[in-house]
């Protein structure tokens, strides 16, 4: 049998187009009529915010590519200017169908229902009163358009900033007039107005966009002269922080002198009202040094995931997702000793389905407990303001010995780590910044417990960041254990992340970058093994994302091999199934509903015996190599199993469900009629509620 080269680029799906395929996904949840309205007015809103990242990260890195090796080809072969031109024309299609499914789908929708984006051309007499009180009181006296001269050159535009270029005729004061001016507005300003029904003779809710209201008004602006058009306008910048590992004394310090240069980063998108001239386009474009491939026309309000606010500000029930209670696992009852019953069996939690509250509670209980010792924990993404933040500096005020690993380079959540540090270094607690040149992605919280002559560690490993809000949002796995291996693995982790050292051998944990991307690899051949020998051999993973080339090349070999397997992938997947003599053995599915997918879990068949990890890592590059990730055992046959009942369920999913191509497009699963509808997220919140 001929030898395929699994290395060649047509294997390969690009990254950037399946993480663009990954918001049509999202954008396609709100075409859904039966998903309540505003909860399909938030997927549109989702969708945008994706694309803002999308464009601040993965485009402006392409754009880098681009300039410093031209000639530098992906994985699926193409260059950097391939790519760019490909990400271009689908991107493009993605805005146009944004805003077709704002005006032609959920408006009208909307509209039904008593709410109202209310145009400039349909305010009654009473509505454009009250709007120019507002105006005059509340956004006249902070606006400050500056005419472009040589005394007032073009200001530097705020990243994702809203901002208007406004054409003038006329002279001012002092004779002058460039014929352009650009107003910026504050960022402090709400970008959609609600009308009060008392004063404005309306009914129902009633929104008007800070962007119309601006329009209409901004002649105030310029006393004695005459806008000819204004225009709005929004520049989205590279975002990636650059922090020179190799030149840094002070990791925070480092960090905090990047942010501000976020705001002000190179210029990778230009969105402008569609109805704008062509002479104030290609002024524009030249001011960034763009071409009309980086231009983006906009229907509509230039940052739709503005619109997102008017969720909070409709009190109908009736048009959201109803609300549902987390089940309190039993092992944690009112009143009952944690540690008990951590000490009796490994406990493990699945969020949103599970409580997040046991996990509090433990840190809690650990603060409190006299026989506690010490708290170990790494934070990625948690608020100033979590109850998991308090409870540690309460633990270290009452002199117990807490660490915290915090990762300032948490994307878009430095500002609010870098407060977190400063405010737990306040309180005493041991705050360090994990390894230079490495991600501290890992998930895990360490309690040393003095239990007579023993002194035992619990300890909690989870698949996402101790966020109490996010885990009503996310789903994500947690476990409970105070297995005593496990334990000093994890002890071992902490010592790597706060001190200096060889590195220690882990008994039970697989860890990036030493021993995970080996360990599953590994783990892959043994299914290859098993199924040549005519064992039972099957894989089964659900991750956020499958980029890394060799893993994919394993997976590729046990599919050649006969393996069964089945990938749960939500956004990228840069492996294509269903290829002859590859990867026909290969099913990637994605699952898109009211939770954001995101446990991480690894199973194999293992001749019969299945072994199930779950992890903070997913399979890129970067989780490999370039960050601090645990992957950890399920032991438990009864926890095991409850997994494997979850991986399942997704995969009987016939109502949320997309499933990749070989092209790289994305199917939803279509059921027959006669069939049952099973939505594994719906069931799952039936199965703790019962």
């Amino acid at each position: 049998m001929e030898t395929i080269d699994l290395t060649q680029p047509d294997l390969y799906i690009n990254r950037e187009l399946s993480l663009l395929e990954f918001n049509i996904r999202v954008l396609a949840e709100a075409k859904k009529e039966d998903i309540p309205l505003l909860e399909r007015l938030n997927y549109l809103c989702i969708s945008c915010s994706n694309l803002d990242e999308f464009f601040e990260v993965r485009v402006a890195s392409v754009l880098q590519i681009a300039t410093l090796d031209p000639t530098a080809m992906a994985a699926d072969g193409l260059t950097a200017g391939e790519q760019l031109a490909k990400i271009s024309l689908k991107a493009h299609e993605l805005v146009a169908e944004q805003y077709r499914v704002l005006h032609k789908v959920l408006i009208p929708e909307l509209k039904k229902e008593n709410i109202h984006f209310v145009r400039r051309s349909e305010w009654t007499a009473t509505q454009s009163k009250w709007l120019e009180k507002y105006f005059n009181d509340e956004l006249l006296p902070i606006l400050t358009p500056v005419g472009l001269d040589s005394a007032h050159p073009f200001p530097r535009i705020l990243n994702k900033s809203l901002n208007f270029i406004i054409s003038l005729t006329g002279k001012d004061a002092f004779g002058r007039n460039s014929g352009r001016a650009i107003l910026q507005a504050p960022r402090a300003l709400p970008r959609l107005i609600q009308l009060p029904n008392e004063e404005t003779d309306s009914e129902g809710h009633n929104f008007v966009f800070l962007s119309s209201i601006i329009h209409e008004f901004v002649n105030e602006l310029f006393n004695g002269m005459t806008v000819k058009g204004c225009y709005q306008f929004r520049v989205t910048r590279n975002s990636d922080l650059f922090v020179d590992d190799d030149a840094i004394d002070d990791l925070m310090h480092a960090v905090e002198g990047e942010l501000m240069m976020r705001n002000y980063g190179d210029e990778v998108r230009l969105e402008i009202d569609a109805k704008s001239p062509d002479e104030t386009i290609d002024f524009l474009l030249a001011r960034f040094e763009m071409d009309r491939s980086h231009l983006y026309l906009a229907d509509g309000p230039v940052n739709l995931n503005r619109v997102q606010a008017i969720y909070g500000l409709i009190d109908r029930p009736d048009l959201k997702f109803a609300p549902f209670k987390s089940n309190m696992p039993s092992q944690f009852g009112r009143n009952k000793n944690i540690f008990n019953a951590i000490k009796k069996q490994d406990i493990l939690l699945h969020h949103p389905y599970d409580s997040f509250s046991p996990i509090v509670d433990f840190i809690r209980q650990a603060a409190n407990d006299p026989d506690v010792l010490a708290i170990k924990q790494t934070l990625y993404r948690t608020g100033v303001g979590s109850p998991i933040v308090s409870t540690l500096i309460k633990a270290a005020r009452a002199g117990k010995e807490v660490t915290v690993v915090i990762e300032l380079r948490a994307r878009f959540d430095e500002k609010e780590n870098i407060d977190l540090a400063n405010k737990l270094q306040e309180a005493a607690v041991h705050v360090v910044f994990g390894v230079v040149g490495y991600k501290t992605h890992a998930k895990m919280c360490l309690v040393l417990r003095k239990e007579g002559k023993v002194l035992r560690n619990y300890t909690h490993l989870g698949t996402g960041n101790y966020h109490p809000k996010t885990a009503k949002l996310y789903t994500d796995y947690g476990l409970f254990s105070c297995d005593k291996v496990l334990g000093e693995d994890v002890r071992r982790v902490f010592v790597q992340l706060t001190s200096l050292g060889k590195v220690t051998k882990l008994n039970k944990l697989l860890q990036s970058p030493f021993t995970l991307h080996s360990g599953l690899i590994a783990k892959i051949e043994r299914e290859i093994e098993n199924s040549k020998a005519g064992k039972p051999a099957s894989i089964i993973i659900k991750v956020n994302a499958i980029v890394e080339e060799k893993i994919i090349q394993a997976l590729y070999r046990a599919s050649q091999a006969g393996v069964k397997i089945k990938l749960i992938v939500r956004g990228i997947c840069c492996l294509r199934p269903n290829i002859k003599g590859v990867s026909e053995n290969i099913e990637v599915r994605s699952i898109i509903g009211r939770f954001l997918e995101h446990t991480r879990v690894y199973a194999f068949e293992n001749g019969g015996e299945w072994e199930v990890y779950a992890a903070s890592a997913d399979l890129m590059s970067r989780n490999m190599f370039k960050r601090v990730e645990t992957c950890f055992p399920i032991e438990s046959k009864k926890l095991q199993n409850r997994i494997l009942h979850d991986l399942e369920c997704y995969l009987k999913d016939n109502s949320q469900t997309w499933v990749l191509q070989s092209d790289g497009s994305y199917q939803q699963i279509k059921r027959k009629e006669s069939d049952d509808i099973v939505q594994a997220q719906i069931e799952l919140l039936n199965q703790v509620n019962n």
